[in-house]
């Protein structure tokens, strides 16, 4: 895979039988609608919205479960900001952008800001990982 691309491939299927998620109906019609949407930062609103402007009768809880299953699967990667989630559809490790003033995210293209010192963690945890949020505001 190079770099950037979704994980879920154009066998949808298929990609969620190997990440151990039963591939139902509802959950192979969003993961084809993540695909082929592109790269981009995903609600469980906006992931709603879309689904039903595709013609897919999905609840919102349906959807909101089905995120947080593949991203629990890597297959999306959940950011947390404040309060709120966004599901990037590249997993790939990268870092984001915060525009506070439109609550929308953005990747961080190229290089990537590095963090040094990590704390050694508790015994018996490893660090899973590390995201950066980069928050903007406009200029004044």
């Amino acid at each position: 895979m190079s770099e950037g691309e979704c994980y879920i491939t154009q066998d949808a299927e298929g990609t969620l039988r190997q990440a151990g998620i039963r591939p139902t109906r509802q959950r192979v019609a969003l993961a084809e609608l993540i695909r082929d949407g592109g790269r981009r930062h995903l609600t469980p609103d906006s992931t709603h919205q879309e689904a039903l402007a595709a013609g897919l009768q999905l609840s919102l809880a349906t959807v909101y479960n089905t995120l947080h299953e593949f991203s629990n699967a890597g297959l999306i990667r959940r950011i947390a900001v404040g309060e709120r989630s966004w599901f990037c559809t590249c997993a790939d490790e990268h870092h984001h952008f915060y525009d506070e003033g439109a609550a929308r995210l953005y990747d961080i293209q190229g290089d990537q800001p590095k963090v040094d010192g990590l704390p050694r963690p508790p015994e018996g945890y490893a660090i899973a990982g590390v995201d950066v949020i980069v928050r903007l505001k406009r200029a004044s």
